[in-house]
């Protein structure tokens, strides 16, 4: 089953803010079967599942992922990772490759953000958090997996490409856009499918007539 980045990242924001319990004890390890090891693999895993795409192989270690896909779909490795890709990172001073994961977000200039399990400002891959983090991309060193059945969410960025791509809604955008509700000048709006389609709704719902 195929799902979107968007998807996978709404799963994984829900969590954010979650501490593992006595014993480094997670819902992840128990939904995994396996307590009291470092679990941002784990987390990885259980943020695909209840987003409905299951990974090819279930695994807690991230050395053992990144390896299986060198195997057997070496084409889904890629420098061009999109919204809920999965980033294995390769921290400095710690003698591995593969140290730590987490999904991406976005890049931020010189820097990745990303949200993982159990780490902290205290413990990059270790911490016990779930957290969203910023970390400098030479610092962090990513290799990035896009997993296959993942896909990348339309947006769209001007109100021209809404005309022509996806006419049932520029009327609706077009208002906002005027009444400077959404990007004044109708561009660089980032607006995803389901996104246009809460507007439309809404507007139909007569919720936007007081800015006509």
């Amino acid at each position: 089953m195929s799902v979107t980045g968007e998807e996978i990242l709404a799963v994984a924001s829900r969590e954010i803010g979650y501490r593992e319990g006595k014993g480094t004890r997670t819902k992840y390890g128990e939904w995994y079967g396996l307590q009291g090891k470092p679990w941002c693999m784990e987390f990885v895993q259980w943020v695909y599942h209840t987003a409905g795409m299951d990974l090819p192989i279930k695994t807690a270690g991230c050395g053992t992922l990144l390896r299986w896909y060198k195997r057997n779909q070496p084409d889904c490795i890629t420098n061009r990772p999109i919204q809920g890709s999965i980033a294995i990172f390769d921290l400095p001073n710690t003698g591995s490759e593969t140290d730590h994961t987490g999904l991406f977000v976005k890049f931020d200039g010189q820097y990745i953000v990303t949200i993982d399990g159990n780490t902290s400002n205290e413990s990059e891959g270790n911490g016990g958090w779930v957290q969203q983090r910023r970390r400098k991309l030479s610092y962090a060193n990513p290799i990035y997996i896009t997993p296959r059945g993942l896909v990348e969410m339309k947006r769209y960025q001007t109100l021209e490409e809404i005309e022509r791509e996806a006419k049932w809604a520029y009327p609706t955008i077009k208002k906002l856009v005027e009444a400077h509700a959404l990007g004044g000048t109708g561009s660089g709006l980032d607006l995803s499918e389901d996104m246009i389609r809460e507007f439309v709704v809404n507007d139909r719902m007569g919720c936007y007539d007081g800015n006509r």
